[in-house]
């Protein structure tokens, strides 16, 4: 056993060209590596029989849980009736039309249809082709510019990696490309004016996202796309009424809403979505993650009655839709999708999220709020985040050579914990699977008390 994981090892270094990761430190061996191989409920074990729990459910992607045969059961049936076949002209499986139904029937009011990809990068890609297409359609092909936000995450593509609005993604890559903007994060901690209210600074970004538009022109700006809560960029709330006052400058210059669910879509929010939980009414919604809780690749873009009936003209103009992906709509996917679906609603997730949540982010304030170096603990549904400081009073943040985030993050998952160092802060975020039992919410709560105590002693 131990010579084939020395090889796997060896392996790993030699070959393994691993995303988000220091290349060469990685080569090297000069940071760790870990091979995964078992998991069970929020649990997660390595080759060498160390097992964590795993407070970041993956990527917030594994919702119910690792080990649920009724997935891989699902997955295997379909392999064995039939392993692949495209959707492309109208072609289809019982798995992929099945979940199309399911998703419509849980998604918010006013969605149409479902284009399936394979990860939420491609079908946010689908999305600004599928904004483009809805604009020169109308009669409007000079709107094309699409406002994200600064600290927003919508993948790794070209355009995709442009709208997101993190520094990692954008340096050295020459993005982002022309055609994206960037408008204020609605990041109440961090606000540069202190004085203001949330209800102030709700509207402080609506009024900056209104100023772009103008200046840019509202004629040329085709859509807006956000998080229901930022999540990579720091698991960061909305404030109070910013989804309302961003909706009425959105609908006040014609500009469509793509909400991007791929972190909170299927219950994370304690709401099948998190467009539900804060009032949004989308033009667009991407899925990925919590589609099948990541048991095999799916993604998705649900499109809303107003988009899906201009491309239905659109196809009667212009023939058949000129995009798609060999792996739309995978039958092993689809299958996994139901199967995940079905198991949501069998063992009441959606529920669970919200109880087990607001259990969670309560025992990690009480427990972390009065410490010297935490500037915030924050969250909503089954997502929380610590956000650390030098100084608490003045709101001075660490100098990130220092890495605090990172050496708290490591200090947990030697204590049996996975929790993530998130980019541009201090910040250790949560995204536990939404089984997550408020047993093991403590655990977690007592390993990460733990962890920052080892970082700040004394």
């Amino acid at each position: 056993m131990m010579d084939r994981d020395n090889e796997l090892n060896a392996w790993d270094r030699d070959h393994f060209f691993h995303p988000s990761t220091h290349m060469g430190q990685h080569a090297r061996g000069e940071s760790p590596n870990r091979i995964m191989n078992g998991g069970e409920g929020v649990y997660v074990t390595d080759v060498n029989g160390r097992q964590s729990l795993d407070a970041f459910a993956g990527l917030y992607c594994v919702n119910v849980g690792y080990g649920r045969t009724k997935i891989a059961d699902a997955i295997s049936k379909q392999a064995h009736e039939l392993a692949y076949y495209h959707s492309y002209v109208g072609h289809g499986t019982e798995a992929s039309i099945r979940l199309s139904k399911m998703v419509i029937d849980r998604a918010p009011a006013n969605m149409s249809r479902v284009y399936f990809g394979l990860s939420g990068s491609d079908a946010n890609e689908t999305n600004v082709k599928l904004i483009w297409l809805y604009h020169n359609q109308i009669g409007k092909p000079e709107k094309k510019k699409i406002i994200s936000r600064k600290r927003g995450y919508h993948g790794s593509g070209l355009m995709t990696g442009s709208l997101t609005g993190l520094e990692l993604f954008h340096n050295a890559f020459d993005l982002p490309l022309d055609r994206v903007l960037h408008t204020e994060a609605p990041y109440f901690y961090r606000r540069e004016d202190r004085s203001m209210s949330e209800a102030q600074f709700a509207q402080h970004c609506a009024d900056k996202l209104e100023e772009l538009i103008l200046a840019e022109g509202p004629d040329t700006v085709a859509a807006f796309i956000g998080e229901p809560i930022l999540g990579t960029g720091g698991i960061v709330p909305p404030p109070a009424g910013y989804w309302e006052k961003i909706q009425a400058v959105l609908k006040k210059y014609d500009i469509l809403l793509v909400a991007d669910e791929v972190v909170t879509g299927f219950g994370r929010m304690g709401t099948m979505f998190g467009s539900d939980h804060y009032g949004i009414q989308p033009d667009l919604i991407t899925i990925a993650k919590g589609l099948t809780s990541a048991y095999t690749p799916l993604s998705g873009v649900i499109v809303g009655d107003k988009v899906w009936q201009v491309l239905v003209e659109a196809s009667d103009r212009m023939g058949a839709f000129g995009h798609g992906w060999t792996y739309s709509a995978h039958p092993l996917c689809a299958a996994a999708g139901v199967a995940n679906l079905e198991l949501i609603d069998e063992l009441d997730l959606v529920a669970n999220a919200g109880k087990v949540g607001e259990w969670f982010r309560r025992r990690l304030s009480d427990a972390l709020s009065d410490h010297r170096h935490v500037g915030e603990v924050r969250g909503d549904g089954m997502l929380a985040a610590v956000e650390f400081v030098e100084d608490k009073d003045d709101r001075r943040f660490f100098d990130p050579a220092q890495k605090v985030g990172a050496r708290i993050a490591a200090a947990l998952a030697e204590r049996g914990v996975i929790g993530r160092a998130m980019p541009q802060g201090d910040i250790l975020g949560f995204a536990p699977p939404l089984c997550l039992t408020n047993r093991e919410a403590d655990i977690v709560v007592d390993a990460t008390i733990e962890a920052v105590e080892a970082v700040f002693p004394g």
